[in-house]
């Protein structure tokens, strides 16, 4: 066993070694690392066998050490920039979809689904005269005469249409009120 102390390899060894670690590794703070527990490790081996060249074997254990850092430095960075990959390839797909979404178009055939559902769920001559007045254009007089029942009548099955419909897009009139306002 040899009587060398720790004290002895840091003074030889440790500005060369700190030098040739960070070339490589770029980074005060990482070097001095891989120094210390590469100076340690030919301590120990020196404390318990005898080493013809410890500055030999130190390089090879420096240079093992840094480049395991590297590798995991590496691994580090591919593994990122995969996820990096990968999140700005969800962030283009969520921006593209949200820019192809077209509310009117999905509000506008979904409301034109219930109100159609809602129609055919009336009565004959209630259905009737909605129609006759929203999509035919007529006045309440001309759909009295028409249909011969009294004007009264004709605003009455317009009201009660008018409230069916109301309940039936109440989730809809909330929303075309949130989008008009703000």
């Amino acid at each position: 066993m040899n009587n060398i102390s720790f004290s002895d390899i840091y003074t030889s060894y440790y500005k060369r070694s700190f030098l040739f670690v960070k070339s490589y590794v770029r980074d005060d703070m990482v070097a001095e690392d891989i120094v210390s527990d590469s100076l340690l490790n030919l301590w120990e081996i020196i404390k318990k066998e005898k080493v013809e060249h410890p500055l030999s074997l130190l390089l090879i254990i420096l240079k093992n050490k840094s480049l395991n850092y590297l590798k995991h430095l590496d691994i580090k960075q591919n593994v990122s920039e995969s996820i990096s990959s990968k999140m700005a390839h969800d962030l283009n797909y969520r921006l593209s979809t949200l820019q192809a979404c077209d509310p009117e178009e999905i509000f506008s055939s979904e409301i034109t689904d219930i109100v159609q559902e809602t129609l055919e769920s009336l009565p004959e001559q209630t259905r009737r005269v909605f129609e006759m007045s929203r999509y035919e254009c007529r006045s309440v007089k001309e759909i009295a005469e028409e249909l011969s029942i009294s004007s009264k009548s004709v605003e009455y099955h317009i009201t009660k249409t008018l409230k069916i419909l109301r309940i039936s897009l109440s989730e809809y009139l909330l929303l075309f009120y949130l989008l008009l306002f703000y």
